[in-house]
């Protein structure tokens, strides 16, 4: 990946999968640009002075078709092409999290799947000029919680993530063409600022621990970060519309506890 130049999207502190995601990238040699949002902005630049190389930091509300453009064009101002973009943004309200799946009105279920799901079309079709210039073809990767099953207290986030799932198939379809792949990380639970925001985090961490045939550390997120530095370099050139699980093989147990039970009855 050496040389390659990437647009990372989410990083608040260095805690975050996305922050990981761009020391190793800075470590392999990339260029690295980040994008903060407003009041997190400042927290933003805050964890970019802990990278190897401080990175610059771009405004960008995801939801702001503005911003998106504005992005673009201060990216052409700097670099010829986008080797690739990693996004990590999600978000929903608070009546649309904690087992309130019923009771949330349609607004807070809409800004989750906006802000979770149609942000990541909305950034690749805005970055896409970039992307289809990149000489090894660009890469679209963005972070992931399995939406095949209904968790407890996820509630419409996970109903946005099922929504990111299908957008990655059809933006692979459509950007294939282009020379762009795109492809999901399905990542196991992450101690980060934004999982401070579900309720019972604890508890689905605790299980995970438990359960995954590889263990699991939810203070670890090198591991995710890694497979995404993947899907983002060239090695990775015949992989799109993927959802790439690294979640300790807990995606591929039957029940809770399943490793446990294995273990004590061989």
């Amino acid at each position: 990946m050496t040389g390659r130049r990437l647009l990372i999207t989410g990083v608040i502190t260095r805690h975050s999968i996305a922050f990981e995601v761009a020391r190793q990238a800075q470590e392999a040699g990339d260029q690295v640009i980040l994008t903060g949002f407003g009041r997190t902005r400042r927290m933003t630049e805050r964890a970019a002075r802990q990278l190897p190389v401080v990175p610059e930091v771009l405004e960008l509300d995801v939801n702001d078709e503005g911003d998106l453009a504005r992005l673009a064009d201060d990216l052409r101002d700097r670099w010829d092409h986008l080797d690739g973009v990693l996004h990590a943004i999600a978000y929903a309200p608070e009546d649309a999290l904690g087992g309130k799946f019923l009771e949330t009105p349609s607004a807070s279920a809409g800004l989750a799947f906006q802000t979770s799901a149609f942000s990541y079309k909305a950034l690749a079709v805005a970055l896409l000029p970039l992307l289809a210039d990149a000489p090894d073809g660009g890469a679209v990767v963005g972070l992931d919680f399995d939406a095949s099953v209904a968790w407890p207290v996820y509630d419409w986030m996970g109903v946005a993530k099922a929504g990111l799932e299908s957008v990655n198939r059809y933006l692979a379809r459509d950007l294939g063409p282009h020379g762009v792949r795109v492809n999901l990380v399905s990542a196991g639970p992450i101690q980060t600022a934004a999982a401070g925001g579900i309720p019972g985090f604890e508890a689905l961490a605790d299980s995970w621990q438990e359960s995954a045939p590889l263990g699991w550390d939810v203070l670890d997120p090198a591991p995710v970060a890694s497979a995404a530095c993947f899907l983002l370099g060239p090695a990775a050139r015949g992989i799109t519309g993927e959802i790439l699980h690294v979640d300790g093989g807990y995606h591929a147990m039957g029940a809770p506890g399943a490793t446990a039970v294995a273990a004590t009855t061989a």
